[in-house]
């Protein structure tokens, strides 16, 4: 997934683009109100990016203009406002304009990764009506999973999980990643064996052969891969 992050401190953006990255994301940015526009809307490289992350205040130009310009061209496109200014006036104005989420700084990496994953989610899911994923078949509008055309019974944290893993086929997940959506979900930070607990719940209900696993593959010391 591609984040575009509009931001005109360099210190910023290499901080945000190395705990960004760190997560798996690619990362590009633009300083200025009409480079982060063209960057949204008409990259160089002709490669769109999946959410905007954007400050409010720039040098050149303001967060809200960029924002609108976004919306209009590409209304699906997520925008997460990132600023210093938390006031209900700009809040209410960001979410005005269409912004998916807004994020006061000083904020907690964590939590901003965990934000930026939630807003993704509910993109994707928005997008895809429908999921294939191996013997599964998801709809998100409806939160419903079956295999080989039986319903199968997902509490909401293993929904999400099963969401995550469904829509990043063949990728690396990390163990954090998927702590920061379950987190996201229920509020609380979630415990190395709790994580452990809810894949093997998961692999229980959802693979054909739970003990050789081919949609949740354990990648020993980084996490699990998504199977294709």
């Amino acid at each position: 997934m591609r984040i575009l992050l509009v931001e005109d401190d360099p210190l910023i953006v290499e901080g945000l683009s190395e705990l960004l990255e760190a997560e798996g994301y690619e990362v590009v940015s633009a300083a200025d109100q009409d480079g982060a526009i063209a960057s949204a809307l008409n990259p160089a490289d002709g490669t769109a990016p999946d959410l905007v992350l954007l400050d409010l205040t720039l040098a050149r130009g303001n967060g809200f203009a960029v924002c609108s310009a976004v919306k209009a061209a590409r209304p699906n496109l997520p925008v997460i406002f990132l600023t210093a200014s938390d006031d209900e006036v700009n809040t209410v104005t960001g979410l005005s304009l269409g912004a998916d989420d807004y994020v006061a700084k000083p904020f907690r990496p964590r939590e901003l990764v965990a934000r930026v994953a939630a807003v993704l989610r509910r993109s994707r899911a928005a997008a895809s009506p429908r999921i294939t994923w191996g013997p599964l078949a998801i709809d998100p509008e409806r939160a419903v999973v079956a295999k080989d055309g039986a319903e199968v019974a997902l509490s909401a944290l293993e929904y999400r999980l099963l969401l995550l893993f469904a829509t990043n086929p063949g990728r690396l997940i990390t163990r954090e990643r998927m702590r920061d959506v379950l987190w996201d979900a229920a509020g609380a930070y979630v415990e190395e064996n709790t994580l452990s607990v809810y894949v093997k719940r998961l692999r229980a209900k959802v693979e054909r052969d739970p003990a050789h696993p081919e949609l949740i593959v354990t990648v020993r010391g980084l996490g699990y891969r998504a199977g294709e």
